[in-house]
């Protein structure tokens, strides 16, 4: 059997891990892989995370299972996070949440419970997207399609042409929607333009998977979540998967949620029983650790105080090295051309370079990300910067 199986190419954004990892260049810049980065080039392990990771080593009496829904405490603790502590859908007990490994995890449990509940359903999906979006349908045998998001020509949000393709979809069809930080693009919807949206999914009654992966890397905690909250108080059902890995620098614990808000709590019961299966057909029950460290922050007043800080150092050096970049680009005359950088949010950023221009920055200055031109604006730091600029230049034929 294993004779006739086919070689498959690298994942094309892992696949950079391998080649940055074997590149000899001293200067080698990883702006591939989506983590945060310290202005020393780690990965840093939260001190509200520490903590409670050190009171958790008391506490902790079992290693039993957790159940397929999850770490109770997690949930409790995540929903008004999530949703606000005085969100009306919590009060109404319309919405359900089931904890999932990471947020990939989460979306691959949407798409499950899709495939099961209603297979004649298009999931419509922003161009472009994050790419594994596309695999996780295509894994379970979803017809997908993409709406419009960013002019090629300009590498701006394109929210007439966004507006003109919902407005399209068929009834009853399930919409991908990103709540703050576009990946791969970094261009979010103002307020307006979310009210605008609302307005195009009420009339066609579609039905909204909101990834919301980058919760307080955009604007805020609460601030990032006005898109959700907006859309879940709104209309009768939502689905939303949220991550830790990346406001909890909680990576490789894989810790996320599937939440779902139904019109009502008899229709909340039915989707969560079909949760609770569909987890148990794909991992029976989710890891226990990062779930335990989310709930033990959030419950204590101390470690959220910590933790919320934390998120906010992380927000504003990432928000301050995209000006940064465009300040460092300015010398080459190029300050205009990716201005874009410093308008958009998250970890993320559509530079606007070209496949061309990416194979030429790894080959000649050991700098690697996306060929989309995708790049993680935490990857470089104000010591490299510099170099990386004068790399830009060089491909992009300034000097």
């Amino acid at each position: 059997m294993f004779t006739q199986v086919e070689l498959l190419p690298a994942d094309p954004i892992l696949g950079l891990i391998e080649a940055f990892n074997q590149d000899t260049n001293p200067s080698k810049i990883d702006l591939g892989v989506g983590v945060y980065r310290d202005e020393l080039g780690n990965t840093p392990i939260l001190k509200s995370v520490r903590e409670a990771e050190a009171l958790l080593l008391t506490r902790e009496t079992t290693k039993k299972y957790i159940g397929s829904h999850g770490d109770p405490l997690f949930s409790q603790q995540m929903l008004p996070l999530v949703f606000g502590e005085n969100s009306n859908v919590l009060a109404e007990k319309r919405a359900t949440l089931t904890q999932a490994p990471g947020g990939t995890g989460a979306l691959r449990l949407a798409a499950d419970f899709i495939k099961r509940n209603s297979p004649e359903k298009t999931v419509w999906i922003s161009n472009p997207t994050w790419p594994n979006h596309f695999a996780i349908f295509d894994a379970v045998g979803i017809q997908h399609k993409t709406y419009a998001y960013v002019d090629s020509d300009t590498n701006r949000l394109d929210f007439p042409a966004l507006l003109a393709d919902l407005k399209q979809i068929p009834q009853g069809d399930v919409v991908l929607l990103h709540a703050c930080c576009h990946n791969p693009t970094g261009f979010d919807l103002s307020k307006e333009q979310w009210q605008e949206v609302l307005a195009v999914l009420k009339e066609g009654k579609l039905l909204p998977l909101i990834d919301f992966a980058y919760q307080g890397f955009g604007e805020g905690l609460d601030e990032d979540a006005a898109a959700v909250r907006l859309l879940a108080e709104e209309l009768p059902e939502v689905m939303i998967t949220s991550s830790c890995s990346k406001n909890f620098g909680l990576y490789r614990e894989r810790i996320g949620a599937f939440i779902a808000v139904a019109k009502d709590t008899t229709d909340m019961e039915k989707v969560r029983s079909q949760m609770a299966s569909v987890a148990r057909a794909n991992y029976s029950n989710p890891p226990a650790h990062g779930s335990a460290i989310v709930a033990t922050i959030l419950a204590s007043q101390e470690l959220n105080t910590l933790w919320r800080s934390e998120v906010d150092e992380m927000r504003n050096r990432i928000n301050t090295l995209r000006q940064q970049f465009v300040v460092a680009l300015t010398p080459y005359g190029l300050a205009e051309k990716f201005a874009c950088v410093a308008e958009q949010r998250g970890m993320f950023s559509y530079s606007g370079l070209k496949p061309n221009e990416v194979a030429q920055l790894q080959k000649d200055f050991g700098i690697y990300m996306v060929s989309t031109g995708r790049m993680n604006i935490a990857g470089y730091n104000e010591q490299n910067l510099p170099y990386l600029c004068e790399a830009i230049a060089s491909v992009c034929g300034k000097k």
